[in-house]
């Protein structure tokens, strides 16, 4: 893969500078246009109908990477089922002070304290815009991850504003209340505030985008949530309506293992250290809500095995990031090529066998999301 090996001559550059710079270039790199971006089409057994969307594959880009939408096309001809581009946030804002990320190369760990820096809602709709220009437009699907301003008193009004300004270029919306970067956000992810934020957000989006095949609402949650907490949080999102969970966020735990002074740098830990906890919270939300509604996989994905323990963990589909700033985007395909490998290992000859299949013996009840193809 030619994308490959532009990584691995320009990785010793790339991380020789400060993480948020090299992010910024590679920005500017895969804007360009003079990346050989390639792919090829993907298995039958790694296609997914789900939200009435079609999924070529299930393998898709975290929120972070594309703040203000800028390389969504680059991205999904890398390989990527779907793109989910954002933090985006109705007006414009810097985030916190820099320096504020950080990388381990050998922990594959990165921290970060953004605080949602973006160029606001009518840049990233601009965007956008340009985007569904590009003909023919790459296959995949795309995702908003939409945020509050850190000034804003009434989460819900940043929230609603975003679905009528971006609901006519979404496949589906995330809405972040677990970025640990913004404070007061994940208060939102509470019973009591929860319920009412996301009444008015469906009740926005029925009226902004219509009743026909309006955009999915997702929930991004926090991997922290206290155990005793998951089920009230999980009842709350099955009465809620909502389509879709997206789990987990960064973290702000430390594990004993990462090293000083790296460990005490502020902000949501992400990359390998966050696999086992990301699982279980995952492994728990889907238990919880009896696999009613469908869940996205992220936080630590950095292999096959990953991605394929949590589909069946229960996630429908799985997203990486940080693991691409490690090990590039010929990751992609190997993720890929490893799940049609264990999918015909355990006898499955296609995805949707695999989703939630460790829950199989434990949820004889469940009725599981439906999903076709």
């Amino acid at each position: 893969m030619m994308m490959d090996r532009f990584f691995r001559l320009g990785k010793p550059f790339l991380h020789a500078m400060d993480a948020e710079t090299a992010h910024t270039l590679t920005l500017a790199a895969l804007k360009s246009g003079w990346l050989p971006l390639e792919s090829s089409a993907d298995d039958p057994s790694l296609k997914l109908t789900l939200w009435g969307r079609q999924f070529t594959n299930p393998v898709g880009l975290a929120a972070g990477f594309d703040k203000n939408a800028e390389v969504v096309s680059p991205m999904l001809k890398l390989g990527f089922g779907f793109v989910e581009a954002g933090t985006v946030t109705p007006k414009a804002q810097g985030g916190n002070p820099k320096p504020r990320v950080f990388r381990h190369p050998d922990s594959q760990a990165v921290i970060n304290r953004m605080g949602f820096p973006n160029t606001g809602a009518d840049v990233f709709k601009k965007n956008m815009e340009t985007f569904l220009d590009v003909k023919p437009r790459p296959a995949g699907i795309v995702g908003i991850n939409i945020g509050m301003n850190k000034t804003q008193t009434d989460p819900a009004k940043d929230y609603c504003y975003l679905i009528r300004a971006l609901g006519a270029y979404a496949d589906y919306f995330t809405v972040n209340i677990s970025s640990p970067n913004t404070p007061g956000l994940r208060n939102l992810q509470n019973r009591e505030n929860l319920l009412p934020l996301l009444a008015q957000i469906m009740a926005e989006r029925k009226k902004s985008c219509g009743s026909e095949a309006p955009p999915p609402i997702l929930v991004k949650l926090s991997p922290d949530i206290e155990e005793s907490q998951r089920e009230t949080i999980a009842d709350a999102l099955v009465e809620s309506g909502i389509d879709g969970i997206v789990l987990t966020n960064t973290t702000l735990a430390r594990p004993d293992h990462l090293p000083y002074p790296f460990r005490e740098q502020p902000g949501g830990l992400s990359g390998a250290p966050l696999t086992e906890t990301a699982t279980e919270t995952l492994k728990s939300f889907y238990r919880l809500t009896r696999g009613k509604i469908p869940l996205i996989g992220v936080g630590g994905i950095s292999s096959g095995a990953d991605a394929y323990s949590r589909i069946r963990a229960g996630a429908s589909l799985v997203q990486l990031y940080s693991a691409l700033v490690f090990q590039g985007p010929a990751l992609v395909k190997r993720i890929k090529d490893d799940l049609i490998k264990s999918l015909a290992r355990d006898g499955f000859t296609s995805l949707s066998q695999a989703i939630g299949a460790d829950h199989s013996a434990s949820l004889p009840l469940a009725k599981k999301v439906s999903h076709g193809g």
